[in-house]
């Protein structure tokens, strides 16, 4: 396996635990004190760097305490007065993260390719675009007496099933997996599968898809 999340000598390579830069909630005042360090940084006084891009020394403290919310003009001129590309005067600002918090029994039942032959998805909640680059799209399955074998989803990313209740033989390309409570599969979905055999029912499984955003 591979990725930054990869199993090395049995432990996982990635750090949960390792603690990350605070930064700041406000825009205004995480920009201001980025504009403040570069400028110490670079033993610049206040008066330099106003000279230097042509603003007042009232207006830079102002952009300095985060009181004010300055033009994008302005940032370009202090970032080439700094020369620091532009973005890095945002550096300080910390994206809120989304998070869904759904309630049991109030997932939203949606419709996906397999819904056809009766499958239930009660899709548990949702992020649009992040900074990670990937979707996640976490599904209650449940296959019940009105539900058909369907071994021929395919799609693009990776998948993962966790078993709740019920048995079911699952296929994954050439090979079938017996599956009970509390038995996971993780796969690349992009191979064909689905439940080969319903063995147990009602069958109810947590399936956990996740793939690139789309550019």
């Amino acid at each position: 396996m591979s990725g930054k999340s990869r199993v090395v000598e049995g432990r996982l390579a990635q750090n949960p635990h390792a603690v990350r830069e605070t930064k700041e909630k406000n825009l205004e005042v995480a920009i201001g004190r980025q504009v403040r360090e570069l400028r110490k940084n670079q033993r610049l006084t206040g008066s330099d760097l106003a000279l230097k891009t042509g603003l007042s020394v009232g207006m830079l403290s102002k952009i300095e305490n985060g009181v004010i919310s300055p033009s994008l003009t302005t940032l370009q001129a202090l970032a080439n007065a700094l020369n620091v590309p532009l973005v890095q005067l945002f550096s300080g600002y910390e994206e809120t993260k989304g998070a869904m918090h759904v309630k049991a029994g109030e997932g939203v039942e949606t419709e996906r390719a397999g819904t056809r032959a009766g499958h239930q998805y009660h899709l548990l909640g949702h992020i649009g675009s992040n900074n990670s680059g990937v979707v996640v799209e976490p599904y209650l399955m449940v296959l019940d007496d009105a539900s058909d074998r369907f071994p021929a989803f395919q799609h693009d990313g990776i998948e993962m099933l966790y078993m709740l209740e019920g048995v079911v033989d699952y296929r994954h390309g050439d090979q079938i997996y017996h599956l009970e409570p509390g038995d996971s599969l993780l796969f690349d979905s992009d191979a064909p599968h689905g439940p080969e055999t319903l063995l147990d029912l009602p069958a109810r499984y947590l399936s956990i898809i996740t793939y690139p955003q789309s550019k």
